[in-house]
């Protein structure tokens, strides 16, 4: 069992290398070729795309009786896709932020952010939620369109209308498709050998969802956004992460309540945690790209050392730790204040400089 693992999580991060490069290659050529931006790409296509595995393991879940890896694995990759892929992305290169993520994008994310909480108070993801979260994601991917539509009018009357040739375009078209399947395969691999891993050492399903499958589905947002970072597609990169998780709530968990038996059952402790936090992640993400319009190198480690704190907590927390509690009081007495007034100071820093004339 140890060896097969271990194969399967080597094939997948290659296959998900892969996909990443071949994706970005294929969104980038389309969105020439179809007068878009790579914002916008990256908003729908490529977000869409790189959730394929979030739909698929969770559906499966939900359909299984995992309810737990169903939820965990949706709340799981939205936090991994702000403080991880997002942090590791900027970490590499700082990333510049739009206009438009910062007044729609990342404002909707927030909001279905805070309508999958309070759909959950009642312990269940049931088949209205679930209608109610399909909607919400398929009116963002409506605005989405129309704003890539808009840029795109835009951009013709600027005499920046040229388009690609018909055999570009189907080259570039058949990139995203061998993309997205060798994505979805690498990401499939990667949590197959992880969770069989994780099973072994006695780790409950929810723990499964939120740490290991998480991580495997959202490896492709974050080879993606790297590949889109790398090869100065920022944009693309961002609205990547913002799609994915706008998705993963509306589209993924939205759907596994629709198909799922009795709806997906939601644990009292990702009630009081996981989705709270999901949304303060949210929540942090809106300042720090409203200030200086840019994603720095530093904000970015702070994202990954905040991931690394909220996964040391479930680790202490499903090993029952005696250290559970001191960490817990030290995150909420020390780490949250000095968070909230550096957020604080940031914005008024930001909103001082932009009233001050310039000379």
């Amino acid at each position: 069992m140890t060896l097969t693992a271990v194969l399967l999580v080597v094939g997948g991060l290659l296959a998900l290398v892969a996909g990443g490069e071949v994706l970005v290659r294929g969104a980038s050529g389309v969105a020439r070729a179809l007068g878009l931006s790579p914002l916008v790409i990256g908003l729908t296509v490529v977000a869409v795309a790189t959730s394929a595995p979030e739909m698929a393991v969770t559906v499966d879940a939900a359909l299984t009786g995992s309810p737990g890896l169903a939820l965990g694995n949706v709340v799981g990759s939205n936090i991994i896709n702000v403080l991880l892929v997002l942090g590791v992305t900027a970490l590499l290169v700082p990333i510049a932020v739009g206009r438009q993520l910062v007044r729609s994008d990342i404002p909707f994310m927030i909001g279905i952010s805070a309508l999958a909480l309070v759909l959950a108070l009642d312990g269940t993801i049931t088949r209205v939620d679930g209608v109610v979260l399909v909607v919400a994601a398929l009116a963002y991917l409506a605005l989405a369109t129309l704003l890539g539509l808009r840029h795109r009018s835009a951009r013709a009357s600027a005499g920046d209308g040229g388009r690609a040739p018909a055999r570009r375009v189907v080259l570039d078209l058949l990139l995203v498709v061998v993309g997205v399947a060798l994505l979805v395969m690498g990401a499939g691999w990667l949590v197959d050998g992880a969770s069989d891993v994780a099973r072994a050492w006695g780790v409950s399903d929810l723990v499964i969802g939120l740490t290991v499958v998480a991580i495997g589905t959202s490896l492709p947002e974050l080879m993606t956004s790297l590949v889109a970072a790398v090869r100065q597609q920022r944009d693309m990169a961002l609205g990547n992460i913002a799609g994915s998780c706008i998705l993963n709530l509306g589209a993924v968990l939205g759907v596994a309540g629709l198909i799922a038996p009795d709806g997906v059952p939601v644990d009292p402790s990702a009630i009081a945690v996981d989705l709270p936090f999901m949304v303060a992640v949210a929540l942090v993400l809106l300042p720090l790209a409203f200030t200086g319009a840019v994603i720095s190198r530093w904000e970015g480690a702070v994202l990954v050392g905040y991931y690394v704190a909220y996964t040391t907590w479930l680790l202490l927390d499903a090993g029952s730790s005696a250290a559970v509690g001191p960490f817990s009081a030290a995150m909420l007495l020390l780490v949250v204040p000095i968070t909230a007034l550096w957020v604080a100071v940031l914005v008024g820093y930001e909103l001082g400089k932009r009233r001050t004339p310039t000379p």
